[in-house]
């Protein structure tokens, strides 16, 4: 009994993140004949295994993260892209747009994950994933080229591309089967970070693609070639390079802890009936972990993902709204602020998986919840000074950047007491510079002028009222979000994990999966309805109030997120096992 809880002492002090892989011998990590789905642990792992298991390890982890950069690669650009494909559009429309990569997903994780059970095979539906990816991609490059609709078109699109990153639920249950429970923590969080860094780093080649321009090297009625279809290009040839790797380089690897198998197996059995009874003995594995802990990370988990999206989401039109951006310094700003952000995740990943080792996570992961609401606050502008406005048609029902006659200033840019207004596209100037606007009216005739409207727009009632979000907020919430996003990311993940004990989590994954994928959903959605009506203040004062439940809900809570093994005794538990407590 002393013993036991020793070993129990010692699991507890055992940080989350924690690396082991490195450390583990050959003769530790059960082995997994060819052409098996599984093992004992009682047969020793050859090398030749070992490198083939890890090297199909980092398969899925470059699947992961292109899966990621999938999304994120367009994001720069996607309201730029939409104004060419139908200039009359609004800021609620690029909801639905960026909204409908995640419902594709949340509706493909359940169906990969059930295909990749059922045909105990995960080769099959990530094989098809990569190939509807690839498609996707190549549907998106022609919306140029189709003779109208073009926006609900990108809607498709996009949702195709979303369903297609399905097989996220794939890899992680994957990763889970490939892995002891040694190994597990580390290897989630490595496939956290990809996730985390593919998201992030998406932007930068965005950026890295703006020099092609716009109208592009190729225009022509049946195919576009710019700026805004060349991402979508990369994404095709990155799908293609994942595929091959997953065809030639790939292997199926499942293995189980000792401590789970040793005890049904004989030394006179035969490898297929040692193969079944592992299997049966994982699955019947009579536990239940704790469905309070469980939920609640789950629910975390949609929260950190809901705080990126919001942000994600609404920073081309919000910067091109405060600042007067054109479309291209607006993707070429945002593409190059959000890779910094990718950069200073990155350092905070590092710093979070050596801090773990001696502040405990939840204290680190209240931290970093902290930060995002401190991100989140910083957004909410103030003062009196008014954000420039964006010229009006003489005729509101022209929608079009294409205008007859001549154009008028809205109310709020001639009232002789209205607010400062900051100078639009001069990044030098300093906010409170008065502006003085000279209006001459041209009577055009029958002339067609092609004008894009820049700065906050004429038909937005708030931009008579709303304050400008000074340049600085906007870089100062960047580094808060950026901070505090990588930390959540990574720990929620991995505390979920461990929360789950050692049954497989293919079905648990795929749950995590889809609330992340409503968190898409639900996020571009909200904000670009609440940022339409309302404007910033209330989107992000909003934004703030939901971060701040949501940590007054994790201090309840956070008592419950220890690892399965190490749930004390006097902690009641919804669905627990009594002999799986510390005595």
């Amino acid at each position: 009994m002393m013993a036991n809880n020793v070993s129990e002492e010692a699991n507890l002090r055992t940080p989350l993140l924690g690396s082991q892989v490195g450390s583990v011998r050959y003769n530790e990590i059960p082995y997994r004949p060819a052409s098996a789905i599984g093992v004992p642990s009682t047969v020793v792992e050859p090398p030749n295994e070992y490198r083939s298991r890890w090297r199909s390890i980092r398969v899925m982890y470059l699947t992961m993260f292109l899966g990621s950069v999938t999304f994120t690669i367009t994001m720069s650009s996607l309201w730029p892209f939409l104004l060419v494909l139908n200039p009359s559009t609004s800021a609620s429309f690029l909801g639905w747009v960026v909204a409908s990569y995640s419902l594709g997903q949340l509706a493909a994780s359940p169906f990969f994950g059930g295909w990749s059970n059922f045909r105990s095979s995960s080769r099959e539906p990530l094989t098809v994933s990569l190939l509807l990816t690839t498609f996707s991609n190549i549907f998106y490059m022609y919306l140029q080229s189709l003779p109208s609709h073009n926006d609900y078109y990108m809607i498709l699109a996009r949702g195709l591309i979303g369903f297609s990153a399905g097989n996220v639920a794939v890899v992680r249950s994957y990763i889970s089967g490939a892995t002891t429970v040694k190994e597990r923590t580390s290897t989630m969080a490595n496939l956290s970070i990809f996730q985390a860094m593919g998201f992030i780093l998406g932007p930068v080649i965005q950026s890295a693609l703006v020099p092609v321009g716009y109208p592009g090297l190729v225009e022509s009625a049946g195919f576009h070639f710019n700026m805004y279809t060349a991402p979508a290009f990369f994404a095709v040839v990155v799908a293609v390079v994942n595929l091959l790797l997953l065809i030639f380089v790939f292997r199926e690897h499942r293995v189980y802890h000792g401590d789970m198998t040793a005890n049904i197996q004989g030394s006179d059995a035969d490898d297929d009936t040692q193969i079944s009874k592992s299997t049966d003995s994982v699955q019947n594995l009579d536990y239940k972990p704790d469905y309070v802990a469980v939920i609640s990370t789950i629910f975390l988990f949609f929260i950190v993902l809901f705080i990126f999206t919001v942000f994600e989401t609404i920073g081309t039109p919000l910067t091109m709204h405060m600042y007067a951006w054109t479309k291209a310094k607006a993707t070429l700003y945002q593409g190059i602020t959000l890779g910094v952000a990718g950069a200073l995740s990155i350092v905070v990943f590092v710093v979070t998986k050596m801090v773990v080792q001696r502040v405990s996570e939840r204290y680190l992961l209240f931290f970093g919840f902290c930060f995002c609401l401190g991100g989140m606050f910083v957004l909410i502008p103030w003062g009196d000074v008014l954000p420039p406005r964006g010229l009006a048609p003489i005729n509101p029902q022209n929608s079009s950047e294409t205008y007859s006659g001549m154009y008028a200033l809205v109310e709020a840019l001639t009232a002789t007491d209205s607010p400062t207004i900051y100078a639009p596209e001069n990044f030098n100037s300093e906010v409170g510079t008065q502006t003085d606007v000279t209006i001459t009216a041209i009577p055009l005739g029958n002339t067609t002028t092609v004008y894009s409207p820049q700065g906050c727009p004429w038909n937005y009632d708030w931009c008579n009222y709303v304050p400008v979000i000074h340049i600085a907020q906007y870089f100062g919430a960047t580094v808060l979000i950026s901070i505090g996003y990588p930390m959540c990311n990574l720990l929620s993940y991995t505390i979920y994990s461990k929360v789950l004990g050692p049954k497989p989590q293919g079905l648990w994954m795929g749950w995590l999966t889809a609330s992340g994928s409503l968190a898409r959903t639900v996020g571009p959605i909200y904000v670009s309805q609440v940022y339409d009506l309302f404007g910033p203040q209330v989107t992000f004062g909003s934004c703030c109030g939901i971060v701040f439940l949501t940590l007054c809900f994790y201090l309840i809570v956070c008592k419950r997120l220890v690892p399965f093994s190490c749930k004390e005794t006097s902690l009641p538990r919804f669905g627990g096992s009594e002999q799986h407590r510390v005595a």
